[in-house]
């Protein structure tokens, strides 16, 4: 049977997982402000805001009421939030942006095809003295018109948020707008007020300023777009409809239609619409999407196929099992999402700075004013320098700098077969020190099988075989399905045990036609005061040199048997290994398989450091033990004896066929079974992290320099004063430039 990536319960929680579309944030300080009035409200567990996407993820006690949630948000400012449930609203979340954005760039156009040309005539002398005031009252009026056109969502959103006293982005663009037309406007009415030397209107850099920001904006916006192609790819892999027979017919349905226990036939070509088991034909699946592997899979009966994957050749049917958001896509979708959407703590250091840099910008602008005009007598570098600060200040870039690269680097991995269930652990990956790898199913295949049987005197193979696996079928473990698996091949009748008992990591017990029979290994054979002569001892030690696993086999407290079992070692894994070993990193196994077998296998692939003979419940207490001596631990596992130690570790990584009790424990999910993918993790973090710091470092800096020279510092040592339209353009384009540098992460090569 071939083995397909099992997420069923990649996304089970207790409390409601709420994501909502947020419209009217314009920068970081809104982030601090709406996740403040989330935290007050009664049940929220947690809340995330994605400045990126708009979007908010919401923990909350099943007693929480959406509305309770929307209103929370809704009262942090000139903000409008919506629940988004399914596909069908994500699409429709895209269209409102990209309407939203057409709309921006009509606006912009009317304010640059106003303004530049306002510009112009006022720099080449064309336009009346300020004397022809009726001529001045009618440009007046006209600005204002288009202001109010092209730039009355800033001034809305800055009200909306004095309102609730609160300041963001728009704040600035307001008030620095504002003030200019409200100025130029003071010395068309009342020229008098104002020093000859200083009339002068800014009725055109009050229009080309909006016209900037709005289309820095939009390319934002567009820039921002491309981070989420990896969602967007995966969404694209939904079918939107499935052939499913009903009363004998073949018939078309919407995949909102599919129940679990349809029928679905699916022929070549044809994406798989949801999750299910083949019940007949056979078929090649291409499962890269989702996991990565190149190579399409062999799929026969009870073999299970998963949504958004491609039918190669042949047709089948299948029984649908999981449907709609059940399916192994959605889910995968919602924890790529919910990951993007979890802050590192220097992003969470961020948004507190963020949250009160704008009224720390206001009033710094008001005092250079005031400085400018009061001590100096200028009112020109009071006004135009207050300006600059406001339009130039704004820290969009600062709020952008860590969610854009963890969107692109979770999204990244993703691309490469890589689930990173938890935004923390794409962080912490990039600082490892030590790897600790699982052996079975891990390093080697997890299909073990049974390669020899060396009996006592006097004992026949099949009988050996017939007790070992009538004990064998009350346990999980995949040695037992070895055993299990020899016997039916051979055709032999399996009768049925009674009292079984099991030593987790040890071995089993049973009574077989009243024969008391043990099978494990030879600790549990001592532990039960077992003798093991020289010729048996000296077989198991040949077995164990071949790194296959000797497991003896007791009738009535005499050894009567051992069972070879060998499982193949990964054709890659020594590969991988060489890599992690290659960036530096220790890496050692862990296994609860004897010690001569784990050293033959650690031998081929590479490892000195091996620890054996563990027991399940042990193994997180190795992982501690590592933890205590300074080493930061990356633990690889796929059984539900790793669990503990998967949760233990610094970054768990969990094989995607592996169970469920494992995936749950585990930060990061490999969804193709090579441990190549733990390289490729890593190289992801390490990459996004140097991302994350370059955007900030570059944010910092951005507004380290760009506020002084805003203040007049220029003025004061060269002569040179930033005007206010520049200010505007360059805050526009540090964002861009922040996403623009996030994205050149889609084309790493790892």
């Amino acid at each position: 049977m071939t083995t397909t990536p099992d997420t069923s319960t990649f996304s089970l929680m207790k409390n409601q997982d709420i994501r909502l579309s947020i419209e009217g944030m314009g920068c970081a300080s809104c982030v601090g402000k709406i996740e403040k009035k989330l935290a007050a409200v009664d049940g929220i567990v947690s809340a995330n805001i994605n400045l990126v996407d708009r979007t908010a993820r919401v923990e909350a006690h099943p007693h929480v009421i959406e509305a309770n949630i929307i209103d929370a948000i809704e009262s942090a400012g000139a903000y409008q939030a919506k629940v988004l449930v399914s596909v069908a609203d994500e699409s429709k979340k895209h269209e409102a942006e990209e309407a939203h954005l057409k709309y921006r760039i009509k606006q912009s156009v009317l304010a640059i095809f106003t303004g530049f040309p306002l510009m112009i005539a006022s720099m080449s002398g064309l336009l009346p003295s300020l004397e022809s005031q009726g001529f001045w009252l009618f440009i007046a009026i006209a600005t204002f018109g288009i202001m109010y056109y092209s730039g009355g969502h800033f001034f809305s959103s800055a009200w909306n948020g004095l309102k609730h006293k609160n300041t963001s982005m728009d704040t600035l663009v307001a008030m620095g707008t504002g003030v200019a037309w409200l100025y130029s406007m003071l010395i068309v009415l009342l020229p008098t007020l104002v020093p000859e030397a200083s009339r002068h209107v800014y009725f055109e850099a009050a229009l080309i300023v909006i016209a900037l920001v709005n289309i820095g904006h939009v390319l934002e916006a567009r820039a921002r777009g491309k981070t989420n192609q990896a969602i967007e790819k995966l969404l694209s892999l939904q079918a939107k409809t499935a052939r499913v027979l009903r009363d004998g017919k073949a018939i078309d349905i919407p995949i909102e239609d599919v129940v679990a226990g349809d029928v679905v036939r699916v022929r070549p070509g044809e994406k798989i619409p949801v999750d299910g088991n083949i019940i007949e034909g056979v078929s090649f699946v291409d499962e890269s999407m989702l996991t990565g592997e190149p190579m399409p899979v062999s799929k026969s009966i009870h073999d299970e196929v998963i949504a958004g994957t491609m039918n190669d050749s042949g047709t089948f049917l299948y029984t649908a099992t999981r449907i709609g958001a059940e399916t192994t896509l959605a889910q995968i979708i919602e924890t790529v999402r919910r990951a993007q959407s979890a802050k590192p703590d220097i992003a969470r250091l961020v948004d507190k700075v963020a949250s009160v840099f704008v009224p720390i910008v206001i009033v710094f602008a008001l005092c250079t004013s005031l400085f400018w005009w009061l001590y100096m007598d200028n009112i020109t570098l009071a006004l135009v320098t207050s300006m600059s600060i406001l339009l130039i200040a704004c820290p969009c870039a600062l709020g952008l700098a860590t969610p854009i690269s963890m969107i692109v680097g979770i999204g990244k991995a993703a691309e490469h077969g890589v689930l990173i269930r938890k935004g923390e652990a794409l962080e912490r990956a990039s600082h490892l020190t030590t790897i600790v790898l699982d052996k079975t199913g891990t390093i080697t295949e997890g299909k073990p099988q049974v390669t020899d049987i060396y009996t006592a005197e006097g004992i026949l193979e099949n009988e050996v075989l017939q007790l070992a696996a009538a004990v064998e079928t009350g346990s999980e473990h995949p040695l037992s399905k070895a055993i299990i698996q020899a016997a039916e091949l051979k055709g032999l009748t399996i009768n049925k045990a009674q009292n079984f008992q099991s030593n987790a990591g040890s071995g089993v017990s049973a009574m077989i036609d009243g024969a008391n029979i043990l099978i494990g290994n030879e600790s549990f054979l001592q532990q039960n005061s077992i003798e093991i002569d020289g010729n048996m001892q000296k077989q198991a030690e040949n077995m164990a040199k071949q790194a296959k696993t000797p497991t003896f086999l007791a009738k009535n407290n005499k050894l009567i048997a051992i069972i070879a079992i060998a499982d193949p070692i990964k054709a890659d894994a020594k590969q991988a290994i060489a890599a992690l070993q290659a960036m530096g990193l220790k890496v050692q196994m862990l296994t609860g398989d004897n010690q001569q077998t784990a050293l033959a296998v650690a031998k081929e692939v590479g490892i000195d450091n091996v620890t054996a003979e563990v027991k399940p419940d042990d193994k997180d207490d190795v992982i501690a033990a590592l933890q205590t001596q300074g080493e930061i631990v990356g633990m690889v596992g796929d059984g539900i004896n790793d669990a503990a130690a998967l949760a233990r570790a610094n970054v768990g990584f969990a094989i995607a066929h592996g169970s469920d009790i494992a995936i749950e424990s585990a930060d990061i999910v490999l969804m193709r079974s090579s441990l190549t993918a733990i390289p490729d993790a890593i190289r992801i973090s390490e990459a996004t992290l140097g991302n994350i710091k370059q955007n900030l470092l570059g944010a910092f800096i951005y507004n380290t320099l760009a506020i002084p020279v805003a203040a007049g510092a220029l003025f004061i040592s060269m002569g040179l004063l930033l005007n206010p339209m520049l200010a505007g353009a360059a805050m526009a384009l540090s964002s861009v430039t922040v996403v623009s540098n996030a994205n050149r992460l889609r084309f790493l090569k790892v």
